[in-house]
């Protein structure tokens, strides 16, 4: 049995394609895999606080130093961090903002890359060289976006600030087996994006 945690971004809610996208993901895992356990982080349209100076000053003091004023500015992180911990597969599903992520998931990501807790540096001290904590993971990108062309070498990858920086986030801590979906021209609507979701929604039923 797997423990799968699907993290939902779009401040939209029913016009959300990205939520489509995890819905069709949950359907299509559920079918193939009865016995999996699904979790659900919305950090779309539940505000997620962004971090401030007491949750750094929190943050980057030893647990054992941490005063009660520490551990209240840690205390969504630390559900948030533990539960990264108890899953197995991560569905990240997005909408690109202005060529990158929404505010929400990024608060998100904020509040879970902590030091000692999702990554650490090899030597202890910074050394530029990074070492995830999260082990023997797996996650699942699942982006939607209104052009296209994002892909890798394709004209618009020098502006795809959404997928790439997600897949380096989590390959900072320690999550390297990493599938990316894109669900593209959803402006052009019509034809093109008809065709666009048949091609992405087998794509995605055929996930094993």
């Amino acid at each position: 049995m797997r423990k799968i945690l699907i993290i939902n971004a779009s401040v939209r809610d029913k016009r959300s394609y990205s939520r489509k996208l995890s819905t069709l993901f949950e359907e299509s895992w559920k079918a193939k895999y009865p016995g999996d356990l699904f979790t659900f982080r919305e950090v779309g349209i539940n505000v997620i606080p962004a971090i401030d100076e007491s949750w750094i000053a929190g943050a980057f003091i030893h647990p054992a130093n941490r005063t009660g004023e520490n551990q209240k500015a840690l205390k969504l992180s630390n559900e948030l961090v533990k539960e990264l911990k108890e899953h197995d597969v991560y569905v990240i599903a997005t909408p690109m903002y202005n060529w990158s992520i929404p505010s929400g998931l990024k608060a998100y990501l904020d509040q879970v890359m902590r030091i000692h807790e999702t990554w650490k540096f090899r030597s202890g001290v910074p050394d530029g060289d990074y070492v995830g904590l999260l082990d023997n993971k797996k996650a699942f990108i699942l982006s939607s976006r209104g052009d296209t062309g994002y892909g890798e070498n394709e004209k618009n990858s020098h502006m795809n600030f959404q997928t790439t920086y997600l897949k380096f986030i989590l390959g900072i801590m320690g999550v390297g087996d990493v599938t990316t979906i894109s669900l593209d021209n959803e402006e052009f609507g019509g034809e093109i994006f008809e065709q666009s979701k048949e091609e992405i929604f087998e794509k995605i039923r055929s996930i094993r």
